[in-house]
C-alpha cells in the first residue's frame, strides 16, 4: 500500500481542524465514518478505474494503469451527506486513498503446490567424486547389518540381550536394574530380553513390537543388530527395518512343540514367512540358531531333526546349502554364543563355530559408490545433537557428506546435511552400507517422512503411482483375483494399493510368459501384474537398483506375494517437468 501515515493524519486532522469538534455534530460523518464510506464506494469504483483485473482460482492480481482517468470522480452526496463542511482537498485525498487500495496486488501460493522436481540426469552421466572412493573415515570398522528374525517367541530378544551382555555392551548397572524390575513383574526371565525391548508396551506384552537396533564390534565388523519383532502381527514392523539387512539370524526354539509351531504344524508360524521374507530381501547368507538347546538336554538327535525339516524349506526359498550356517545354543545359559560349547552334553558332538564367530566369518556385502546417492528413510527424529529435523537409514549407493546439498524425496525439498553420526559417533562423511543418523537444516518438518529417499540433487528418484510388479504368490488358501486391496510395502513405505490386472503367468523354470490374462492367481504360481498405489512411493526398477526395487503384499494380516519393480508406469518427476 502506497499511502503514508502522514497522508492519513493530513485526512482526518483537517476535518477535526473545520469542525473543532465541540461540540460533535451528528449531522455529519465522523473520520471512521469517512473511512467506513470509502471503502464502500471503493467497490462500486473498481469497475470504472483502468487497469487489468486477473482473478484464478489460488490469486488475486489488480495491475495498475499508468494513465488516471480524469474524469473517475465521486459526488459529495455519495461520501458525506449534503453537508457544506467536507472540504473538496479531503474528498480529493480519500478518493487517492481508495485508488490506491484498488492497485493493491495480492498473491496467493496455491495450496497444493508442489516443488518442481528438475529433469534427471542420466544416471549414466554420473561419476564419483574422489572423496566418495577414498574415504576420510578409514579408521572406522565396516559395517553389517545384521537382522534377527524368527518366530514368536523363540527368544530372539533374549539371544540379543545375553549376546550384548557378553561383549560388555551392557553395563552391571543396567543389567540389574533390568532384573530387580522383571522379577518386580514377575518375569525374571525376560530380564536380558528387556535390553532390546524397552517400551512399557513391549515389556508388559512381553513381546517385541518394534525393531530394536543395538551396536556391537567383532574382529572384521561393526554389527548393528536389528532385533525384530516375530508376532504375525507386527510383520509390517519387520519388514520395515529388516530391509536394511546384509545379513540375518534365523532364530529357532528346539523345544518339542515350538519348533512344529513356528514352521506352521499347528497353524501359521512365523519361522517359515520370515525366511521368505528375509530371502526377498536380497540376503543370502543366514545363521540358523537352534536356541533352547538346554530344554530337550542339548540333543543331537532332536538338532538333526531341525536341521533336516528346516533346511528342506529353506533350500526350496533359494539358499544355498553352502551359505546356511547352523549353530546349536541356549541363550539363557550362554552356551556357544561367544565362545565355544562348555556342557560336554553339547560339546561331545558339536565341533562347530559358535554363533559370534558365525558371524565374524559372514561375507563381505557389496558397497556400491559408483552410483548417485539413495538413503532410504527408516525414521524421523529429533534430538539435542542432530536437531529437529534429523533422518536415520542406511545409505544404499553412492556417499554423502556434511555440509552438502541433498534431495528430500517424494516432497522435491533441498535440504542441508549439518551432522552425520554413526553408533553416537561423528563422522563427516558416509558411504554405501553405513546406517546413520543425519541431521538436516533448511527444510520443514512436515517434507520429510519414513518411506522417503535422500537423493543427488541432480539424480532424483523415480516417484511412482502405478507399477508393473513380477511376483511369487506364497501359500495362499484363497485366490487373488484383479480388484484385491492389500498393502504394498518397498522398503520403509508402506502403501494401501489395488490389483488393476493381471498381465501373464510366467514358467519359473524359462521365466517366460506361460499364459496371457489369466482370470486368477494361485499358491506358488509366478506373474506379472499392474498395480495402483493410493499414494506416491519412492522405487526403482530392480534392474536398477535392487534395494529399492523390490516389493512385499500383504493382506488380511499375512505375506500373500513378494516380487520385484520390472516397470515404474507414472513418475511424478516426468509428470512435473511436462506440466513446467
Amino acid at each position: 500500500m502506497q499511502a503514508s501515515l502522514g497522508t492519513l493524519h493530513k485526512t482526518f486532522m483537517t476535518h477535526k481542524q473545520r469542525h473543532n469538534i465541540v461540540p460533535f455534530k451528528f449531522d455529519i460523518p465522523s473520520p471512521d465514518d469517512m473511512v467506513s464510506i470509502g471503502l464502500k464506494s471503493s467497490r462500486h469504483l473498481r469497475k470504472d478505474i483502468p487497469g487489468k483485473m486477473v482473478m484464478g482460482d489460488d490469486d488475486l492480481v489488480a495491475e495498475k494503469d499508468t494513465s488516471t482517468d480524469p474524469s473517475s470522480s465521486v459526488k459529495l452526496d455519495e461520501l458525506g451527506g449534503n453537508s457544506s463542511s467536507v472540504a473538496a482537498n479531503t474528498r480529493n485525498e480519500t478518493l487517492i486513498l481508495d485508488n490506491e487500495l484498488q492497485h493493491l496486488s495480492l498473491e496467493r501460493k496455491p495450496k497444493n503446490s508442489k516443488a518442481k522436481i528438475k529433469k534427471p540426469v542420466p544416471v549414466s552421466q554420473y561419476k564419483p567424486e574422489p572423496w566418495m572412493l577414498q574415504g576420510e573415515d578409514q579408521e572406522m570398522p565396516r559395517q553389517l547389518n545384521l537382522a534377527i528374525v524368527g518366530h514368536v517367541d523363540s527368544g530372539k530378544s533374549t539371544l540379543c540381550g545375553r549376546l550384548l551382555h557378553a561383549l560388555g555392551r551392557i553395563s552391571k548397572k543396567q543389567m540389574h536394574k533390568n532384573e530387580k524390575e522383571a522379577k518386580e513383574k514377575g518375569k525374571g526371565s525376560f530380564a536380558y530380553a528387556w535390553a532390546m525391548d524397552e517400551s512399557a508396551d513391549e515389556r508388559a506384552r512381553g513381546i517385541t513390537m518394534n525393531v530394536g537396533v543395538a551396536y556391537f564390534d567383532t574382529k572384521n565388523y561393526q554389527v548393528v543388530m536389528l532385533d525384530s519383532p516375530g508376532h504375525k502381527d507386527f510383520v509390517p514392523n519387520m519388514i520395515s527395518g529388516v530391509t536394511q539387512a546384509d545379513a540375518a539370524v534365523l532364530v529357532v526354539d528346539a523345544s518339542l512343540g515350538s519348533f512344529e509351531s513356528g514352521m506352521g504344524v499347528n497353524g501359521v508360524g512365523q519361522t517359515k514367512e520370515h525366511s521368505q521374507l528375509i530371502r526377498s530381501f536380497g540376503v543370502e547368507n543366514l545363521i540358523v540358531a537352534v536356541n533352547k538347546m538346554d530344554s530337550v538336554e542339548y540333543s543331537a538327535e532332536r538338532f538333526n531333526y531341525v536341521k533336516s525339516q528346516l533346511g528342506i524349506f529353506l533350500r526350496s526359498c533359494g539358499y544355498k546349502e553352502s551359505a546356511i550356517t547352523w549353530v546349536p545354543l541356549s541363550a539363557m545359559e550362554n552356551e556357544n554364543l561367544v565362545t565355544a560349547a562348555s556342557d560336554t552334553r553339547l560339546s561331545s558332538w558339536f565341533h562347530g563355530t559358535c554363533l559370534l564367530e558365525a558371524i565374524d566369518s559372514s561375507a563381505a556385502p557389496h558397497r556400491d559408490v559408483s552410483k548417485p546417492l539413495r538413503l532410504p528413510i527408516c525414521d524421523v527424529i529429533s534430538s539435542h545433537v542432530l536437531g529437529q529435523v534429523a533422518v536415520c537409514g542406511k545409505v544404499v549407493c553412492g556417499a554423502i557428506r556434511s555440509d552438502s546439498k541433498v534431495l528430500v524425496m517424494p516432497s522435491g525439498e533441498l535440504a542441508t546435511v549439518k551432522i552425520i553420526e554413526r553408533d553416537s559417533s561423528r563422522l563427516s562423511s558416509a558411504r554405501a552400507g553405513d546406517n546413520i543418523a543425519i541431521g538436516l537444516q533448511g527444510i520443514d518438518p512436515i517434507h520429510v517422512m519414513s518411506g522417503g529417499v535422500l537423493c543427488h540433487p541432480d539424480y532424483p528418484v523415480s516417484v511412482a503411482s502405478s507399477l508393473e510388479l513380477k511376483i511369487l504368490v506364497l501359500d495362499i488358501t484363497v485366490p487373488i483375483l484383479p480388484g484385491l486391496q492389500f498393502e504394498l510395502h518397498a522398503h520403509h513405505a508402506k502403501v494401501s494399493a489395488s490389483l488393476v490386472r493381471i498381465v501373464s503367468l510366467l514358467d519359473q523354470k524359462t521365466g517366460k510368459a506361460s499364459a496371457r490374462k489369466p482370470r486368477m492367481l494361485t499358491a506358488r504360481q509366478a506373474a506379472v501384474v499392474e498395480v495402483r498405489l493410493e499414494r506416491e512411493v519412492c522405487v526403482e526398477e530392480f534392474g536398477t537398483l535392487k534395494a529399492l526395487g523390490r516389493a512385499f503384499l500383504r493382506s488380511q494380516g499375512s505375506t500373500v506375494a513378494v516380487g520385484v519393480v520390472t516397470r515404474v508406469v507414472q513418475v511424478q518427476g516426468e509428470r512435473a517437468e511436462q506440466a513446467s
